[in-house]
C-alpha cells in the first residue's frame, strides 16, 4: 500500500474513532454493556422540545407600557427643570395627555424662548409646539422614531432578560426568540429538564421592582380609601393593592389591603445591582431578599430617604405592594424585602438578578409536549432513517455492483460524522432535524451517483480504471460543490429567519452536507485507490 493511501486510511480511521468517542465516550473496564453505550449516546445527543417533551409558550410584551413610562419620566424631569432656580419658568401644570404627548399650560409669553432652549437642550427626542386652542400653552411630542426605538429596545431587552432567567434555572437548550409578525410576541420553548411550572412563574414574573412613597393606608377596601379622600385621589398618586395584613395586632387578618402611593417610583428594578437571599430578621423561619442599588439609584435614593424619615416606603412588585416599612434613617444603596418562603425568596432574587423587564408580558399560549409523544417521534424518525438508508444501500449495490459497497460505507460514515458533529457542537436534534438527516442521505447518494456516472463515462471512452477514477472525481467535484453550496445558502436563510424547529432542520442539513463532502470525495476516493492498488491499477472496476 502506497504512502498516500496509508495516510488517507489513517486519517479516516482517526476521524471515525473521534466521532465514536463523541457519540459514546471512552469504554469502561470491564467492557461496557449495550445499555451503558445507549445511555452515553442519549446523554450526548440533545433532543429538542418535539422529541424530549417540555413546554411551549408564546408571550406578548406590552411595549406601549415602556413608552408610557418614558413619558412619565419626562413629565417628572421637565417639572423639576421648570422649577429649578437656574431656569425658574412659571407654569400652571405639566400633564401627560397620552403616551407621546405632554401639555405645558400657561407659560408667560416672555419665557417662551427660554422654554424652547430648555427643551432642545434636555429633551432631544421631543418636539415643542403650541397647544391647540390654549393660549401660552405648549405640547411636547415624542418623535415617532424615538417611540419606535423604545419599542424595539423593549423587545430586545425582554428577550435577553427572559433568556437570562431561563438560563439561571438550568434548563437544557431553551429557545427564546421573537415570534409572529410584528405582534411583539416571544416564543419560549423549554425542552426536557427543569420544572416547567416554576419556569413559567419566573418568566411571567416581570421583575418590576418599584420603591414608592406611601401617602396613605393601609385601607380595608378600595371604596374605604376613596371615601376618606372625598372620592378623588390626590394628583400624582394611585391606589395599589397590597398583601393581606393586620391593621392592629389583635384584629383578624384582612383579605386584602390598599395603599395610596406616589405614581412615580423613586427607584426601579433597573437600578438594582445584586439581589441575595437570607433569613428574615422579623419572622423566624421566613426569608428576605437583600438588594443593592447601582450608583445612580443610590444617588437618588439617599437624598429621598433622608428627606422622608418617618414615612413609609412601599416595595411594589408587579403592581402589588409586598410591604411598606418605615424609613428610619437615610438609606444609600441597600434595602431588604421581607416575609417570603425560601422558594419564593430564591425565585424573586433570581428574577431581580436577571434584570427587570422594561414592560409587562401577557401569557398568550401554552402547549405541553409529553415525553410519550417525543418517544413516538423518535421511534418513527429512527425507523424512517434506517429504512431509507437500507433501501438506498440495496439500490446502490444492485445498480453499481461492488462500487455500491463503496457508496454504502460512505453513507454509514456520513451518518456517524453527522451525529458526532451534533454531539460535539451541542446542537439540538428536533423532528425536522431528523428530516434533515434523511435528506442528507439523499444528498449523499446524489453525490455518489454524480461521481460513479462520471467514472462510467470515462471507462466507456476507453480510459484506464485509475485514470477514469481520477477524472471522474475531478470533474464531478465542482458540480458537487455547487449543489452543496447553494443548499447551504438556503439553510442559512432558514436559520436566520426560521423558528426553533426550522433552525434545527437547517443546522442538521448543513452539518450533513459538510460531512458528505468528506465522505463522497475523500473517503470514497480512498476506497477506490485502495481497491486499485490491491487488484492492480489496470484491473477492471466493478461499477
Amino acid at each position: 500500500m502506497s504512502t498516500t493511501v496509508k495516510t488517507r486510511v489513517f486519517l479516516i480511521l482517526a476521524l471515525t474513532l473521534l466521532s465514536l468517542f463523541g457519540l459514546f465516550g471512552l469504554p469502561k473496564f470491564p467492557p461496557t454493556s449495550w445499555q451503558d453505550l445507549r445511555e452515553n449516546f442519549e446523554n450526548r445527543i440533545k433532543l429538542g422540545l418535539d422529541l424530549r417533551g417540555g413546554t411551549h409558550m408564546v408571550l406578548q410584551v406590552q411595549v406601549e407600557e415602556a413608552v408610557h413610562l418614558e413619558c412619565d419620566r419626562t413629565v417628572d424631569r421637565l417639572t423639576d427643570l421648570l422649577r429649578d432656580p437656574a431656569h425658574n419658568i412659571p407654569f400652571e401644570e405639566v400633564r401627560k395627555l397620552d403616551s407621546t404627548h405632554i401639555l405645558i399650560r400657561n407659560v408667560p409669553a416672555d419665557q417662551a424662548g427660554t422654554l424652547r432652549s430648555l427643551v432642545s437642550d434636555n429633551f432631544p427626542g421631543w418636539d415643542l409646539g403650541p397647544a391647540p386652542g390654549e393660549a401660552n400653552s405648549y405640547t411636547l411630542t415624542m418623535r415617532a422614531t424615538v417611540a419606535a426605538q423604545i419599542r424595539r429596545d423593549t423587545m430586545r431587552q425582554s428577550i435577553e432578560t427572559i433568556r437570562r432567567r431561563i438560563d439561571a434555572l438550568g434548563l437544557t437548550e431553551p429557545t427564546i426568540a421573537e415570534h409572529g409578525r410584528g405582534e411583539n410576541e416571544i416564543l419560549v420553548q423549554l425542552p426536557g429538564e427543569g420544572d416547567p411550572a416554576r419556569a413559567k412563574a419566573v418568566i411571567q414574573a416581570g421583575g418590576q421592582l418599584e420603591l414608592r412613597l406611601v401617602r396613605g393606608g393601609p385601607y380595608r377596601t378600595q371604596a374605604e380609601a376613596l371615601a376618606q379622600m372625598g372620592g378623588v385621589l390626590p394628583v400624582g398618586t394611585e391606589l395599589v393593592r397590597g398583601r393581606a395584613e393586620r391593621a392592629n395586632p389583635g384584629e383578624p387578618q384582612l383579605s386584602e389591603v390598599w395603599w395610596l402611593l406616589d405614581r412615580t417610583p423613586v427607584v426601579t428594578g433597573r437600578d438594582l445591582r445584586t439581589a441575595t437571599v437570607g433569613p428574615s430578621t422579623r419572622s423566624p423561619g421566613r426569608y428576605a431578599v437583600h438588594f443593592t442599588l447601582s450608583r445612580d439609584g443610590a444617588a437618588r435614593f439617599g437624598p429621598f430617604t433622608e428627606a422622608n424619615v418617618g414615612q413609609r416606603l412601599a416595595v411594589v412588585l408587579e403592581g402589588r405592594t409586598y410591604n411598606a416599612p418605615v424609613i428610619n434613617s437615610r438609606i444609600d444603596d441597600q434595602g431588604v424585602i421581607e416575609e417570603f418562603s425560601q422558594q419564593e425568596a430564591q425565585d424573586l432574587a433570581l428574577v431581580l438578578r436577571a434584570g427587570a423587564l422594561p414592560a409587562s408580558i401577557r401569557y398568550l399560549e401554552e402547549r405541553v409536549v409529553g415525553p410519550s409523544l417525543g418517544a413516538d417521534s423518535i421511534r418513527q424518525g429512527f425507523i424512517a432513517s434506517v429504512l431509507s438508508l437500507i433501501l438506498v444501500m440495496i439500490l446502490m449495490l444492485l445498480y453499481y455492483k461492488k462500487a455500491g459497497i463503496n457508496a454504502s460505507v460512505g453513507l454509514l460514515l456520513n451518518l456517524v460524522l453527522l451525529l458526532a458533529a451534533l454531539a460535539y457542537f451541542g446542537a439540538v436534534l428536533t423532528l425536522p432535524g431528523i428530516a434533515g438527516v434523511i435528506l442528507t442521505i439523499g444528498m449523499a447518494v446524489d453525490s455518489n451517483v454524480l461521481v460513479f456516472e462520471r467514472i462510467r463515462e470515462e471507462l466507456r471512452l476507453g480510459k484506464a480504471p485509475a485514470s477514469a477514477v481520477d477524472t471522474g472525481f475531478s470533474r464531478a467535484f465542482l458540480t458537487i460543490i455547487d449543489t452543496h453550496v447553494t443548499t447551504i445558502v438556503s439553510c442559512l436563510f432558514l436559520f436566520l429567519f426560521g423558528t426553533g424547529p426550522i433552525r434545527g432542520f437547517a443546522i442538521t442539513l448543513t452539518i450533513g452536507l459538510l460531512t458528505n463532502l468528506v465522505t463522497a470525495i475523500y473517503v470514497s476516493r480512498t476506497i477506490f485507490l485502495w481497491q486499485l492498488e490491491r487488484a492492480g491499477r489496470q484491473a477492471a472496476l466493478s461499477i
